[in-house]
Order: C-alpha cells, then sequence, then structure tokens
C-alpha cells in the first residue's frame, strides 16, 4: 500500500488578451502569478493562448521549472501550439517540461491537438 498522498494540481490559465505571446517584456507576469502557488501544490500552466515565444519566455518556463522543484512539486504545461513545442522541443526542454499538447475548446470541451503531417 502506498502512503504517498497524491498532491493537488492547479491548472492556471494565461488569459488570451494578456498573454498571446510568452516574451521578453511580459514574461513577469506568469512568473509572479504562478511562482507562489508551486510552493504548496503541483501546478500546469495552460499556454493556450501563447503563440510565440522566446529565450526570455524560456528562461521564465525554465525558472517556474526549477521553482516547483525545489519546493517538491511538479511543474509542467498544457495546451502548447504546435510552434511553441517545436520551439522547447529544439532548445532541449522536451525531457524536462512535461506537457500536454490538449488545446481547450470552450464550445466542445478538451481535445488532442494533432500536428499537421
Amino acid at each position: 500500500m502506498n502512503s504517498k498522498r497524491s498532491k493537488p494540481r492547479t491548472a492556471v490559465a494565461m488569459e488570451a488578451t494578456e498573454m498571446t505571446e510568452l516574451v521578453r517584456g511580459n514574461e513577469q507576469g506568469p512568473l509572479q502569478r504562478v511562482a507562489p502557488l508551486e510552493t504548496w501544490q503541483d501546478v500546469c500552466l495552460d499556454m493556450s493562448s501563447v503563440e510565440r515565444i522566446d529565450a526570455a519566455g524560456i528562461a521564465a518556463l525554465i525558472s517556474l521549472y526549477a521553482c516547483a522543484r525545489d519546493a517538491g512539486h511538479t511543474f509542467s504545461i498544457c495546451g502548447v501550439s504546435q510552434r511553441v513545442a517545436e520551439i522547447l522541443n529544439l532548445v532541449g526542454l522536451e525531457p524536462i517540461l512535461e506537457y500536454h499538447n490538449v488545446m481547450l475548446n470552450s464550445h466542445t470541451g478538451p481535445r488532442m491537438e494533432r500536428p499537421a503531417a
């Protein structure tokens, strides 16, 4: 019997009007909103509205990952667009950042995103 309790996981959404790009100059918003949550629970950041990411955005995700790990929790991202996923894979974050390509659609609920192939 496993005595380890399951940790609550909170999904934190980035507002579409606030965060369509996770780039230099606006990367502090997610840091300030998500970092305090990671001290007491696992967090999944919904990035379905993010269409573009740069080095500052990548650094923010790494910082959130490290903060959660140091607190004994996990940090993951979901709703990652194909373009953002390709960039994260290109820079080698796939092994560290757990992410799921599940796009949330208010009309149909969760759906799996399929790569164009």
